[in-house]
């Protein structure tokens, strides 16, 4: 995450990314973070930042910001993962940066102390926690003044069209009233009450789960292009809407 590209710039010549659909989409949302993480950095004058990963599993978004020079604090029920975690780091030297914790949302704040981190990150993770209100209030409570909030969650919205569109109806159905995933008000309403202040939002995955992988690999240069379309249409509410995931960047 060294390196930040403005996001209306298109993928350098050469640069050729994945042929799975969904890591195009993983890119993005690891390119939008990293600008968004540097814009804030820049404005707050910071050197350096404390990063926590709130189900960061075995590190791989938590490496990359370790590896860019920043302090990253892994927090995941797993000692599986958090082991996967240990001997990552260990490989790659990142043990004077990069530490696990045993431990969720609901101890959180027991285990870091209040106002205690810079950058709070919660992908893929609220929607498994019991109670995603209170999760959001023990991460503001853990965030110091200032400090900001990366989440991704799972919209509902999504996960109805991709079902029946593959002609599962009755799981299109179920996924209707799916309380893991999420109405993007929804999601907005409870970190806006958390006390965070909303800055950005955009869709990940608008379109890349639904072009087959086959496609892609037999087309040279299409993952750019799906790359690039991905990226100039994740902002626009109506495609943001559908998007499979919701990314909101947001200020303690």
């Amino acid at each position: 995450m060294g390196e930040v590209r403005p996001e209306s710039r298109p993928p350098r010549a050469g640069r050729r990314r994945s042929t799975r659909p969904r890591a195009v989409a993983e890119a993005l949302l690891v390119d939008r973070l990293s600008a968004q993480l540097a814009d804030w950095q820049s404005r707050r004058g910071l050197s350096d930042y404390a990063v926590t990963d709130l189900g960061g599993g075995t590190g791989t978004l938590a490496m990359n910001l370790a590896e860019a020079g920043h302090r990253v604090t892994v927090v995941d029920p797993s000692l599986d993962a958090l082991a996967s975690l240990q001997r990552r780091t260990a490989e790659r030297g990142l043990g004077d940066r990069l530490q696990g914790i045993q431990g969720d949302a609901g101890n959180l704040v027991e285990l870091l102390g209040e106002a205690s981190t810079d950058v709070m990150i919660c992908h893929r993770t609220l929607e498994v926690v019991d109670d995603p209100a209170t999760a959001l209030t023990a991460m503001a409570t853990a965030v110091r003044p200032g400090g900001v909030l990366s989440v991704v969650v799972p919209q509902r919205r999504a996960a109805v069209i991709s079902q029946a569109l593959q002609g599962h109806i009755g799981a299109a159905l179920e996924a209707i009233d799916d309380p893991a995933r999420f109405d993007l008000d929804q999601v907005l309403s409870m970190i806006n009450d958390a006390g965070f202040s909303v800055t950005d939002i955009e869709g990940i995955g608008v379109l890349s789960h639904h072009v087959p992988a086959a496609m892609i690999e037999s087309e040279p240069g299409l993952a750019d292009q799906l790359y690039e379309l991905e990226s100039r249409i994740s902002r626009d509410p109506a495609f943001r809407a559908i998007a499979a995931w919701a990314h909101i960047f947001a200020v303690r």
